[in-house]
């Protein structure tokens, strides 16, 4: 959400973002329905000031008849602000969805385009594997070793269900402990967070409402989340943070849900698009400044770089044109890793940074000494999702035999070097 006083001063710069991220957007009904708000907001506390001038009148008249006058006034204002305030609301509601669908600006770096496809490699990494043997994809070598099991999977779960068996879920135990001690030793603050959240989170996000076909949700109306980015960051929901407390870091790690309701015929078999999973999220609370912004968004893009490249897995990293920007990000990195058997590279992490986007819904703020308070700039990146890193760790560690090696640095976490059927 952006300030609507910045709105009003900027209103070409915001159309101009809207249309750089594809997002069907009028900023001039908004202004229309902020101008009726403003009028009706000054007529309602005219009134009430009214009032309480005439309130005052009637305790302080001694004659009846005036008296009896008085309170006849007040009867009918007291009418008139009733009907105006009930009016006030109607538009302030319709004022507030408004504010919710107003786009974030995108950075000046940002290319223009209209989808993913549109995105700009800017750096890879590893050399591809080559083999000596016909290569199999994620499923084949999975099920052969008996580590994944989807027919079972569906029978329980139904479209897009798996059981990860012995040492397909050992490999992801191994992934999730070598994460937390790689990132905790870069100064995250572990959280396990809860995955059930009132529907205001995902509106302080900014996945609602335009997310909602995607989403689960209960009978009681609260929300499966999707990425541990959405409790981590209402954390600190409603709170001023002292300044020198700043940047907050934590690692969160959730279970994550979607219904993946717009995917209908893209990658039904396998682990890629799955409808659980679970994901270990970098998420950043810093000053409102934004080189403080972008010097955070390339450390936290970075730690996941690193953090691929010590499981040797070849990668490349894109820059996200504007149409493949959400609502609130300012910008966002792709981590994409080779897939053997589909020749192509497939999505892994996704880090971005939104300015006080996200900190003004939530009302994160903080302060220094008696200064004026700030809201927080947020950021978040993927640290690592499973099962989907699987598919790339199986994939490009095959061998002949069918079995598979196990990146160096996760040995020590699954107690062996190879997985294989022996």
């Amino acid at each position: 959400m952006l300030d609507i006083k910045f709105i009003r001063e900027n209103k070409d710069l915001i159309q101009a973002g809207a249309k750089k991220k594809h997002i069907d957007f009028n900023i001039e009904r908004l202004l229309e329905i902020d101008n009726e708000r403003r009028g009706l907001l000054a007529t309602v506390e005219r009134m009430r000031t009214e009032q309480n001038v005439c309130s005052e009148k009637i305790s302080r008249t001694p004659n009846e008849n005036d008296r009896a006058r008085f309170i006849v006034e007040m009867q009918d204002l007291k009418v008139s602000l009733k009907t105006e305030e009930e009016r006030l609301k109607k538009v302030i509601n319709k004022w507030k969805i408004e504010m919710l669908q107003v786009p974030n600006i995108p950075d000046m770096s940002v290319p223009e385009g209209s989808s993913d496809e549109e995105n700009q490699e800017i750096k890879t990494w590893g050399e591809k594997p080559t083999f000596d043997f016909e290569p199999k994809d994620h499923l084949e070598i999975m099920s052969n070793l008996k580590i994944v099991d989807f027919e079972r999977g569906t029978k329980v779960h139904g479209f897009r269900g798996y059981y990860l068996i012995g040492d397909g879920a050992r490999l992801s135990w191994a992934i999730w402990n070598y994460a937390n001690d790689f990132f905790g030793a870069k100064g995250f603050v572990p959280m396990i967070p809860p995955a059930i959240v009132k529907k205001e989170n995902l509106y302080g996000t900014g996945h609602l409402p335009n997310d909602v076909d995607d989403v689960y949700y209960t009978q009681d109306e609260d929300y499966l989340i999707g990425t541990a980015e959405i409790p981590v960051t209402g954390y600190h929901s409603g709170e001023v943070l002292k300044k020198e407390e700043l940047p907050k870091k934590y690692l969160g790690f959730s279970p994550c849900f979607r219904r993946e309701a717009g995917s209908h015929g893209k990658d039904t078999r396998g682990l890629i698009r799955v409808n659980e999973f679970f994901k270990i999220e970098q998420v950043i609370l810093c000053e409102a400044n934004h080189e403080e912004s972008v010097k955070w968004h390339e450390w936290i893009n970075r730690n996941t770089e690193e953090f691929i490249e010590s499981l040797k897995i070849p990668y490349h990293t894109v820059i996200n044109c504007g149409g493949d920007l959400g609502l609130g990000q300012v910008k966002k990195y792709d981590i994409e890793l080779w897939v053997p058997g589909e020749n192509k590279y497939r999505e892994i992490s996704s880090a971005s940074y939104f300015h006080d986007f996200q900190a003004r819904r939530f009302n994160i703020k903080y302060k220094e000494g008696e200064d004026k308070a700030h809201y927080v700039h947020t950021l978040n990146a993927t640290a690592i999702p499973t099962p989907r890193i699987l598919v790339s760790l199986v994939e490009n560690f095959q061998q002949a035999d069918g079995s598979v090696k196990i990146s160096e640095v996760l040995q020590k976490y699954i107690g062996k070097e190879i997985i294989s059927l022996d």
